[in-house]
């Protein structure tokens, strides 16, 4: 059987454990290496003995998020729609949908690069770069930027690749990515006395590292899409297919960007220490977060490919096995990290002003641990459904509509650094809430009605 073949079967009739696990695993292990890149840029960093720099990396974070959102546009717009086309037997018009996005991402990227080198200063100085870290930061991201091209189009096949069923291939992608910039960390950053700036250097090859591999993979007979010029079609409902179910997903990472720029700018009265012991905060918080969004978009193709099958009862199940087994993995990574807590942060840290915001930090964000594999298990069942304005509530909630009204209300009462931390755990429960009830609502609206066909694997 084909790799292709075998992978639409999976999809289809494997056993619902089977099928997610052998989704899930490697989207997984792809954010693990995710987060093992963004710990190693900032243990590299660390090594310094550069606390201004550390927070520089944290500075420049948003402006990163803000790339990835672009990326992500394509990437999850494209395998909602791809996985749905594939699950109604339109191959043709999903390898237009691939191509699409292949060639649109990669236009808007070169267009992201000269405009961030055009407004280089104005933007350090909007994500809260002081008079100490602005030299710092501009060297990162005029670097970083020189990728973006490289990383909308990484960031957009690591998941277009696992549309049509072939998860292990978007894992070697980011995996090669990621080992590649790790590889070079140190050896730039230490070696080559490059400091800040071998971090960018690093990230940017990596990341043409992993478009090459997605190019290759996209070329070959392995893959039912395209990425050729001839297949690209942006009409026939293709470009607004994409981006109403991508445009959420993205405002929800460019809102999360924005609201870190207003949190860093928040957190500058209690000094650069505190924004370097945040920045320490969120990555040992990302080993939690990075595991459990794996579990959810590694479903997501899973659910989609059901959905434009029309299978509700396979649907159902698959989402009911994703839900209990994101609990059980949500608890066991809370309790872990908040034990490791002291040790992690002091792999980065060494200035002890810095060390104990970083603490303090870690101990807090992971309140929400708990829960967090429920809502991005509901985020990407939404997204595989089709659900452009629930999407689009969801995704303004969590780091727009709800995260900035209690951010800047415990800025306003309690004046403390700890309460900044704390709207972000509060808001994810909320969110949660939010989450359930769209989809009860999307639910209820379509999915209730489809037939029920059950079968050996639901």
């Amino acid at each position: 059987m084909r790799s292709k073949d075998k992978a639409t079967e999976i999809f289809k009739n494997a056993p619902v454990p089977k099928a997610v696990l052998y989704n899930i695993i490697p989207s997984i292990i792809s954010m693990i290496m995710v987060l093992v890149y963004n710990l190693a840029d900032t243990f590299f960093i660390g090594l310094t003995k550069n606390a201004y720099m550390v927070a520089a990396v944290s500075i420049a974070t948003p402006v990163f998020l803000i790339f990835m959102a672009v990326g992500l546009l394509f990437g999850i717009g494209g395998t909602s729609m791809i996985s749905r086309l594939l699950g109604e037997g339109n191959r043709e018009k999903a390898k237009h949908v691939s191509s699409f996005c292949f060639w649109t991402g990669l236009a808007i990227g070169i267009l992201c690069t000269v405009l961030i080198w055009i407004f280089i200063d104005p933007i350090c100085r909007l994500v809260g770069a002081s008079e100490d870290t602005f030299e710092y930061v501009k060297s990162y991201i005029e670097i970083v930027a020189i990728g973006v091209p490289f990383l909308i189009i990484s960031n957009s096949f690591s998941n277009i690749v696992r549309s049509d069923g072939n998860a292990q291939k978007a894992m070697f992608g980011m995996i090669l990515g990621n080992l590649v910039n790790i590889v070079l960390d140190p050896i730039l950053i230490l070696g080559f006395d490059m400091n800040i700036a071998g971090a960018a250097i690093a990230t940017a090859i990596g990341n043409i590292a992993a478009m090459v591999y997605y190019i290759m993979h996209m070329i070959s007979n392995a893959s039912t899409l395209s990425i050729h010029l001839k297949d690209y079609k942006a009409n026939d409902r293709i470009a607004t297919g994409v981006l109403t179910i991508g445009v959420p997903a993205s405002v929800n990472t460019i809102l999360m960007s924005l609201s870190n720029i207003l949190l860093n700018n928040m957190m500058k009265q209690h000094g650069d220490m505190a924004i370097a012991g945040l920045g320490v905060a969120m990555k040992v918080n990302m080993i939690v977060v990075m595991l459990l969004i794996g579990l959810g978009t590694g479903i997501q193709p899973l659910l989609g490919y059901c959905y434009g099958a029309r299978n509700k009862d396979r649907f159902l199940s698959v989402l009911k096995f994703s839900i209990l087994l994101s609990l059980s993995l949500s608890l066991i990574m809370t309790v872990l990290c908040y034990l490791a807590a002291s040790p992690m942060v002091s792999a980065f840290l060494t200035d002890q002003t810095a060390h104990t915001f970083g603490m303090k930090f870690a101990r807090t964000l992971i309140i929400s641990g708990p829960i967090l594999g429920v809502l991005f298990v509901f985020i990407n069942t939404l997204q595989a459904m089709g659900a452009a304005f629930p999407s689009l509530i969801l995704s303004v909630s969590r780091q727009g509509l709800v995260f900035v009204p209690i951010l800047t209300t415990f800025n306003y009462i309690f004046h403390t650094e700890r309460t900044l931390v704390l709207a972000q755990p509060i808001t994810d429960y909320v969110t949660v809430g939010i989450a359930i009830l769209l989809f009860l609502h999307t639910y209820n609206r379509t999915l209730k009605k489809f037939p029920s066909v059950l079968s050996k694997d639901s």
